[in-house]
């Protein structure tokens, strides 16, 4: 089996909510999302989908993963997409950094070898550990009083897990936090991510501040060092995400005892193969995890839940439903929650198959 063709699509994601806001007053309305489809020479087809959270938020633009996937598709035409370790060496090879536009052809060969061995993806990530899995839910940043009615409104349906975008005012990030946690019981979980908006002398306002309420801390600063030296002042539980991108940060996070939980986003480390190996890092150091991806809709869903459903439970913090924030769907048989949480599909390799009217034409096709 060979790779003939890697195409790529552009599909628009609208919000629910209108828009999405965290901290420096960056906001998103529209997603631009991009699905990957490789080809192989007995016809058939996977699929992955990268969708940057905008040009500010992570070294990525969502018209970089469609220009990156251009220069980098005629390297690997002729490889076998079952062979993972080999095609990511490769892609390394071909194009230096850019993790993301890696990502969603490393997702589509995961598809191929699940359709391949006629098993769902997650059993080749290392086993379906338990019936299904937490998803929390991420509050966009608005008035205290707003946010708040948006976690009541979602523990309605289910949620136990929000994630509240806080690095603003640390005064008002402070009373954010208050009202959240008073409407939240025990069992539940709240995690301030202040997405790097603090600086040093805000976060430790706001940790001081909040040093009698149950939350997780997220991200509070711009740098590692920053973001350590926070850790060192708090015994709030300590969560890391942006600054967490690669592999070395991983090992040098556990080393220096700098977070209890970190974000595992499927992008950043450049798709399924080098994300399953952060994972099953974790999963030996005893560092917690959030499975997700910086954002995306069905196909990246369904990815997020064959990764987060083969990771034991005990280490699985929580993890992302993204296709429920937007109001396209792109694919069918993608997963839905269900009171706050979901299983991965049991079809073979990811489960999903793209909506042509909605993916619209090839943007890029290389074959």
């Amino acid at each position: 089996m060979r790779i003939e063709r890697i195409a790529a699509y552009q599909v628009d994601l609208p919000l629910h909510e209108g828009s999405y806001k965290w901290s420096g007053g960056k906001s998103v309305e529209v997603f631009d999302s991009t699905i990957v489809e490789v080809e192989t020479d007995n016809g058939m087809s996977g699929y992955g989908e990268v969708c940057p959270l905008g040009p500010f938020y992570l070294p990525a633009y969502a018209e970089g993963v469609r220009a990156g996937i251009k220069e980098l598709a005629p390297h690997l035409l002729g490889s076998d997409p079952r062979q993972l370790d080999v095609l990511n060496r490769r892609m390394d090879a071909a194009l230096k950094g850019h993790p993301y536009v890696k990502s969603g052809i490393d997702m589509a060969c995961w598809d191929i070898l699940g359709q391949v061995a006629a098993l769902p993806v997650c059993e080749l990530l290392g086993g379906r550990c338990g019936d299904d899995f937490v998803l929390y839910r991420a509050i966009s940043q608005e008035s205290p009083d707003q946010m708040a009615a948006k976690v009541a409104g979602y523990r309605d349906e289910g949620y136990r897990r929000f994630q509240l975008k806080v690095g603003a005012d640390p005064q008002l990030d402070i009373e954010r936090i208050r009202l959240v946690s008073d409407l939240l019981e025990p069992s539940d979980k709240l995690i301030a991510d202040a997405n790097t908006g603090w600086l040093m002398h805000e976060a430790a306002r706001v940790v001081r501040a909040v040093d009698d309420v149950d939350v997780y801390i997220e991200q509070p600063c711009l740098t590692y060092e920053e973001c350590l030296s926070i850790r060192q002042r708090t015994s709030h539980p300590f969560v890391l995400d942006e600054a967490v991108n690669d592999i070395d940060m991983l090992l040098r996070g556990h080393a220096d005892c700098a977070m209890d939980v970190v974000n595992i986003k499927i992008s950043k480390f450049g798709g399924l193969t080098k994300a399953r190996l952060a994972r099953d890092l974790c999963v030996a150091m005893g560092v917690a995890m959030t499975i997700e991806d910086s954002w995306g809709g069905d196909i990246t869903t369904a990815a997020i839940a064959h990764l987060a459903h083969s990771t034991p439970g005990d280490f699985l913090f929580t993890a992302t439903d993204f296709n429920s924030y937007v109001t396209v769907s792109t694919a069918e048989g993608a997963p839905q929650r269900a009171a706050g949480r979901m299983s991965a599909s049991s079809a073979p390799g990811l489960g999903v198959k793209p909506r042509a009217d909605i993916i619209g034409p090839r943007l890029v096709d290389v074959h």
